[in-house]
């Protein structure tokens, strides 16, 4: 987006004070960011103002103990760009989010200093990453798993559900060459885990094993 252009952002939340505080912080940033709260109704994530909105800031747990997971991949797999902003201190859970392609995970501890440049950066399309994310990824050991960026996880999923890397490459407003790198590296990282992925169709069905694209995605679309 154009850098005098006014960002803005829908925050789904059932906490009336967290929400006043994001308010706040986002009336005082610089270039101020509009903030439309939709109190805990997910709907208003979809329609009115929030559905044109920048940016989805995402309480994980808006029914106790019930971390929806669901609602944010809808949320990704439909171009939203989501913050996912939680009570969870757990790396489980922070990881799983940005595998789910959640551009920033944030505890609520870790608002008043991150929350405004992870919207700033959300905006344009580009990951943030916090504190508390920041410790989970360098801790996550799950075996045989490549620790891909965002980026290189996005430019997969595009080239796994498009018919050529200049589709991917238009999409994504990037270079061919670009694509390519992404791709390359990704290829790279499931090698140096003992993953080696050579060809496409090797590299889809790792991206499958690992939860990055479901079938049902591939099944609507040419490889």
């Amino acid at each position: 987006m154009a850098a005098d252009e006014v960002i803005t952002a829908v925050i789904v939340d059932d906490h009336a004070a967290i929400a006043a505080g994001v308010r706040a912080w986002c009336s005082q940033a610089v270039p101020p960011i509009e903030l439309i709260d939709v109190g805990d109704r997910l709907a208003g994530a979809w329609t009115g103002p929030g559905a044109e909105a920048d940016v989805v800031i995402f309480d994980l747990e808006l029914v106790p103990r019930r971390p929806d997971f669901g609602e944010l991949r809808r949320l990704v797999d439909s171009g939203r760009r989501v913050i996912v902003y939680s009570q969870h201190t757990d790396d489980a859970t922070a990881i799983k989010c940005v595998d789910l392609g959640a551009l920033a995970y944030l505890t609520k501890r870790e608002g008043l200093d991150h929350l405004v440049p992870a919207i700033r950066a959300a905006a344009r399309g580009e990951p943030y990453t916090g504190p508390s994310l920041s410790g989970a990824l360098i801790s996550d050991d799950a075996p045989g798993r490549p620790h891909l960026s965002q980026r290189e996880a996005e430019v997969l999923r595009a080239w796994f559900v498009s018919s050529s890397k200049e589709l991917v490459a238009a999409k994504l407003n990037i270079t061919v060459k670009t694509v390519d790198t992404y791709i390359t590296r990704a290829r790279v990282k499931y090698a140096n885990v003992g993953r080696a992925a050579r060809t496409k169709s090797e590299l889809v069905g790792r991206a499958l094993d690992d939860g990055l694209i479901t079938l049902a995605e591939l099944n609507e679309s040419p490889l």
